[in-house]
């Protein structure tokens, strides 16, 4: 079933009295708990796409469909409670907020996503989630006493904690070594599947295409290509 899909998606800017096009024509598709990542070279149009699709920014036109929404029609303040309410978002760095704790930050999450749990029940997820991430010791530990793997897997559990229906991810795991990009890697697929989110991530790391459903090339603010893992 498709959740999520982008229509003919077209972003131009202005650079002084030419006007540069971006994305050309996009079309693409989310499958309801599938793994979609964009690779190309830099300046591909990847970043860019994957920010107009989390309703970060506007596109030139085209339109973007959510559960049967067209987002262009929407006034930003619906988007915005799509984005709080049904996306989570994850980046290069965690961006954790440096005087909370792990558990915090997931507390944090929930409020901010208006969560309708009580405070008990939203105890019992954030712990669930930290076991899940293998973090529930460390969950009164702040931002400046975690690994940089920590932190990312503490981002991605923060993005997931209100069980989003979709995950943006651009570059997750681009500032971790090997070891620690798979681990995070693991840590998205395993939560993809299990609470059912449809993930659509940005990466230049080829090593993560393995953990994958669909695979999307992009070359000059096209997609040229689609490959599937599985």
């Amino acid at each position: 079933m498709h959740l999520f899909r982008l229509e003919n998606i077209n972003k131009s800017f202005k650079n002084g009295e030419i006007e540069e096009d971006i994305l050309k024509g996009i079309d693409l598709e989310l499958q309801e708990g599938k793994i979609t990542a964009l690779i190309g070279a830099s300046g591909s149009g990847k970043s860019t796409l994957l920010t107009i699709a989390a309703g970060l920014q506007p596109s030139s036109n085209g339109n973007i469909v959510f559960d049967g929404y067209e987002l262009n029609t929407l006034s930003s303040e619906q988007v915005r409670q799509i984005r709080a309410n049904h996306f989570g978002f994850v980046f290069q760095f965690a961006h954790l907020v440096p005087f909370l704790t792990v558990e915090e930050q997931l507390q944090l999450m929930l409020q901010v996503a208006n969560s309708e749990l009580s405070k008990k029940d939203q105890k019992k997820e954030i712990k669930k989630m930290l076991e899940l991430i293998d973090m529930f010791t460390r969950k009164n530990a702040y931002p400046s006493s975690l690994s940089g793997g920590e932190k990312q897997r503490v981002a991605v559990a923060r993005a997931i904690i209100h069980k989003p229906k979709i995950l943006f991810a651009d570059e997750p795991t681009a500032s971790l070594d090997s070891k620690r990009s798979k681990g995070v890697m693991k840590q998205i697929q395993h939560l993809s599947q299990r609470y059912n989110i449809s993930v659509l991530m940005v990466t230049h790391d080829q090593d993560m295409l393995e953990y994958v459903d669909q695979i999307v090339e992009m070359r000059d603010g096209k997609i040229i290509e689609y490959k599937y893992n599985k």
